[in-house]
């Protein structure tokens, strides 16, 4: 592992954020990997933290339930794209996301999730607070367009389930080698 200073990728991160970082939690033994295209990196508190936004009801949040922490995965260079087509389109309650993206693991530093290789800029997180989202106080273009109440929850993209905000303490940060 190769110890980054998060401030000097920062717009790294947040230029790839669009195109799909991966969101990976460990919980009973089973490592899951997500794609977010949403997430707020900054200071809270004063401390650095990455939030991340889950959806009620994906296996995800099931798994930062049980424990709360994650890493979040940027990639650098070029990269399999059927990762973001397993880890984005399909459930880790369904299938073993590490194996059929082909994802090699990579030992955390200071958590117990680990870092994804194919994704090396790695950030690790402990959850210091979490929020439920509350729909009727966003704007209505936005409750209509991100959540439409008659697309059901298990729908990968837009659907009627508000997101949990995660606000992850970045407790380490590295090149994942």
């Amino acid at each position: 592992m190769k110890k980054i200073d998060i401030k000097d990728y920062a717009g790294d991160i947040l230029k790839a954020l669009p195109g799909g970082l991966l969101l990976t939690t460990k919980a009973d033994d089973k490592v899951n990997s997500m794609v977010i295209g949403w997430g707020t990196f900054g200071i809270n508190w004063s401390r650095p933290v990455f939030a991340v936004y889950v959806r009620e009801g994906r296996f995800t949040r099931a798994q930062l339930d049980k424990n709360p922490e994650f890493t979040v995965n940027v990639p650098m260079g070029d990269y399999d794209k059927n990762i973001i087509t397993v880890c984005g389109g399909k459930s880790g309650r369904d299938i073993d996301k590490v194996s059929d993206a082909g994802l090699t693991l990579v030992n955390p530093e200071v958590i117990s999730v680990p870092a994804i290789k194919e994704f090396p800029l790695t950030l690790e997180c402990k959850v210091i607070y979490r929020q439920p989202q509350e729909l009727d106080l966003l704007p209505e273009d936005i409750q209509s367009r991100m959540y439409p109440q008659d697309v059901p929850g298990t729908y990968p993209m837009a659907n009627r389930d508000p997101h949990v905000t995660y606000y992850g303490e970045i407790v380490a940060a590295y090149i994942a080698e």
